[in-house]
């Protein structure tokens, strides 16, 4: 009986896990762009922090993915942590959501939701409504699960040594936060754990003195998620682990010396155990996050203690904006994406101004900082592909499935706008080596095809940077411009190599040189066209 006992539990918990799982990640894909524009919003208000961390928490449903997430955003440098300890505060508010969800005991209607979730999947012809449908039956799906651990541990109430360890845990609540921590620790998600502790109270096979200190330890537990995805990563980032640890920590202590009145308060609050259990979750966390906020500067200041130094980073070849953690909440990898590939955009753009300059002046410092700069492009080009490859196998709305196959051409096109300059600056050397010396028409021709090739790319990533519709019309403007002034000016190369004004050696560089203007020109059509695209 045993056995049967267990192996139910663990089919309940499966499908608890699985229906969080897809209601979350429905809720996310139906945000989309708003749930990256949450986060983009972030300013160094505390409060607002907070605020943010419980909002991006109730959407993907885990404290835990949205701490991983922030502790991915303090390793690339784009938050800082007292940005970090509000959003993680938050997060453990946003995670009472779950709890107060199981309290409202809809497991009648769980079947009737599996039925309209399942249809709306298998019959919704739009993928928003699809969406939707993920979201419906992933709650369907919880209440399922929710009732069949319940069902498994019914038996638990009718025997001896289940009730004599529950005697025990009351008598020895430190004990009871020792096995609520460890629990959440292995399953790695404080919501799963207090779903099977609100299960089995709602057996009647547990009391409340003795379910408060697991639910403390619960809340301990979820930490561990943070702390090994702070492995690896630089010092600030597993300060933000450890800033999460510390607060749950604070928490935890603050409440068992208080749990006395604990046990006064939440029975006065009404409902059955259920939902005092879920109360005291709620209750515990947004008193944790009220005591904690203004002392944010101090729990910062602890962790630099408990964490000393700054990391050596090598500050040019790395990835700046892109973090495998994010990979969790997919509308803000897609978002960091972006940024990436505009950071790549903007080094290819100002190694062709390097390469311009170094052809003109013939300075060969330029030269050697171009060829370390296209070491960097060839870098950024395979980390970040590598990165949409991971992208591209997460669970994405049909929106972002296609920005990040437009952005594979796009990180192509940046490339071999960085080859191209590479290509100038070879035409440089030879111009040095040889002594070529351009007559002042033909300087004047290059400098003119130039300014405008290069305008084609800086709107060209000013487009990608922002999605600027008008910027990336001004791109196919100007690439018109550019294929008429390399047919003019080849033309008029030619009648001056006729006519002697120029000789062969300079002739063969400066077709080469309008040759790969022009083409830069085209990558740089080609990213503005995925722009008009997404339109």
């Amino acid at each position: 009986m045993n056995y049967i006992m267990f192996f139910q539990l663990l089919g309940g918990l499966g499908l608890f896990v699985y229906g969080m799982k897809l209601m979350g990640d429905g809720l996310q894909k139906a945000a989309g762009e708003k749930l990256k524009k949450i986060l983009e919003v972030l300013t160094s208000n505390r409060i607002f922090a907070v605020l943010v961390g419980a909002g991006v928490t109730a959407i993907i449903q885990s404290s835990s993915a949205t701490t991983v997430m922030t502790v991915g955003f303090v390793n690339a440098g784009l938050m800082n942590l007292f940005q970090a300890a509000g959003i993680i505060m938050g997060a453990n508010i946003g995670t009472t959501m779950t709890a107060q969800l199981i309290a409202f005991k809809l497991s009648d209607i769980a079947p009737l939701v599996l039925a309209i979730g399942a249809a709306m999947v298998l019959f919704g012809k739009k993928k928003k409504t699809r969406d939707i449908g993920d979201i419906v039956l992933g709650f369907g799906i919880l209440f399922v699960g929710m009732e069949i651990m319940k069902t498994s541990m019914e038996p638990l109430g009718e025997m001896e040594s289940f009730k004599n360890l529950v005697i025990t845990l009351g008598k020895h609540p430190i004990l009871g936060v020792l096995v609520g921590l460890c629990m959440t620790a292995t399953v790695q998600s404080s919501s799963a754990t207090i779903g099977i502790l609100m299960a089995l109270a709602g057996t009647n096979a547990i009391t409340l003195d003795a379910a408060l200190p697991i639910l403390f330890g619960d809340n301990m537990g979820t930490c561990v998620t943070a702390l090994l995805a702070s492995i690896g990563t630089t010092k600030n980032a597993k300060r933000a682990s450890l800033i999460h640890l510390t607060f749950n920590g604070i928490g935890t202590i603050v409440f068992m010396l208080l749990l006395n009145v604990v046990l006064k308060i939440i029975p006065m609050l009404g409902g059955d155990i259920q939902r005092q259990i879920a109360n005291t979750h709620t209750l515990f966390n947004i008193a944790n996050v009220l005591i904690q906020v203004p002392f944010i500067p101090l729990l910062v200041k602890f962790v630099n203690k408990l964490v000393p130094g700054e990391d050596k980073v090598d500050n040019v070849h790395h990835l700046e904006y892109l973090d495998k953690r994010l990979l969790e909440t997919p509308s803000i990898a897609c978002g960091q994406l972006v940024k990436e590939i505009v950071r790549m955009g903007k080094i290819s753009s100002r190694n062709l101004d390097n390469s311009m300059e170094a052809f003109f002046t013939g300075n060969e410092q330029l030269i050697s900082s171009v060829l370390e700069q296209e070491n960097l492009i060839n870098f950024l080009q395979r980390g970040i592909t590598d990165y949409m490859v991971l992208l591209a196998n997460t669970d994405l709305s049909q929106n972002q499935s296609q920005l990040v196959s437009s952005l594979f051409h796009v990180v192509s096109d940046i490339e071999r706008i960085g080859d191209h300059a590479k290509n100038i600056t070879e035409l440089a050397e030879l111009k040095i080596n040889d002594s070529v010396i351009f007559s002042e028409k033909g300087l004047e021709d290059a400098r003119e095809i130039y300014t405008v090739s290069s305008e084609a790319v800086n709107y060209s990533i000013a487009a990608l940077e922002n999605f600027d519709y008008n910027k990336a019309k001004q791109v196919i403007e100007v690439e018109s411009k550019i294929d008429k002034l390399e047919e003019k000016f080849r033309n008029e190369h030619f009648t001056r190599l006729n006519n002697r004004e120029c000789n062969t050696a300079g002739s063969a560089i400066f077709i080469d040189l309008v040759t790969n203007l022009e083409r830069v020109g085209d990558h740089s059509t080609n990213i503005a066209l995925m722009v008009l695209d997404r339109k």
